[in-house]
């Protein structure tokens, strides 16, 4: 049986079902890491802020030294041509992808020219808020600017968190929070990251060790038009182990409430639950569907 669900993705002009092999061992991006993506969502009829995603891994492959082949209203429109491909109703991860083929200069380098497109789309069913999980201190740290290229969405960035979540499974946790170099806190080692504390949602200022989530720009945006003060500042450790409540944002998840951190259990509380309402409202009403 194949390990991973119902999938589909269009490359070179055509849809393939099933995990198609697309590279080879010459392949530069099998070797030299040189391969971005990014992950858009579509369900209930809706893929909310997909033209940002679109765009953002066009700018993933520039910054990573490939060439972006292909615009952000095709990635689009090729998107909800492949949704069709399966039943209605199924939740989709949509996943854009670049990656270099050919070596380039000095072999390390890939060559721009050969840049490969391809849009996979997979059956991804979204998990439901009522299930939340378990944190702890990630014991590696997230990079800076100047050791990774950070302001990419680059498949060579998460063996970094795989390690942070091998190690927090060990410990007999869901998830980290991973520090930046500095010792504050930068995101989970699968998500962006809020507190709520006496009524007011602070969450980590973007210093160029993490993506600035699509989904949580989003959050911010959604709930300072609420009347929520929302305050992206330095965070340590410390100040989450005292919050009221945690919760994340991403794309596969959307908006999941944290219910441990160490020894100390937390409710799913009223901050979070206006988060993912006015997330779900957003993405229902205002995204524009299918």
């Amino acid at each position: 049986m194949a390990w991973y669900s119902q999938t589909w993705t269009w490359f070179d002009g055509a849809w393939h079902e099933g995990n198609p092999g697309l590279v080879g061992p010459r392949s530069h991006a099998l070797w030299q890491a040189s391969s971005v993506f990014d992950g858009g969502r579509y369900f209930d009829g809706v893929a909310p802020d997909i033209d940002l995603h679109a765009a953002r891994v066009n700018r993933s492959a520039v910054a990573l030294g490939l060439n972006a082949t292909v615009t952000p209203d095709f990635i689009v429109e090729k998107m909800h041509e492949g949704v069709k491909k399966f039943a209605p109703g199924t939740a989709i991860y949509v996943k854009p992808m670049y990656w270099g083929e050919a070596d380039g200069p000095s072999t390390i380098m890939p060559d721009p020219d050969s840049t490969q497109f391809a849009l996979c789309l997979f059956e991804a069913p979204m998990p439901q808020p009522s299930n939340g999980f378990s944190v702890t201190k990630g014991i590696y740290r997230r990079p800076t600017y100047e050791t990774a290229p950070t302001d990419s969405k680059a498949g060579c960035l998460y063996p970094n968190n795989a390690r942070i979540l091998k190690a927090a499974k060990a410990a007999g946790f869901d998830n980290a929070l991973v520090l930046d170099m500095l010792g504050h806190v930068a995101e989970t080692g699968t998500s962006n990251i809020f507190l709520a504390k006496d009524g007011v949602v602070k969450t980590p200022v973007p210093n160029g060790t993490f993506l600035n989530g699509i989904t949580r720009q989003r959050v911010i945006k959604l709930l300072r038009e609420s009347g929520i003060t929302v305050e992206e500042c330095s965070l340590r450790y410390e100040e989450f182990e005292k919050a009221d409540e945690i919760f994340i944002s991403g794309n596969y998840s959307k908006c999941m409430p944290v219910t441990r951190i160490d020894d100390r259990t937390l409710q799913p509380g009223p901050l979070f639950r206006k988060a993912r309402e006015l997330y779900m409202d957003f993405a229902h009403t205002k995204a524009k569907a299918a």
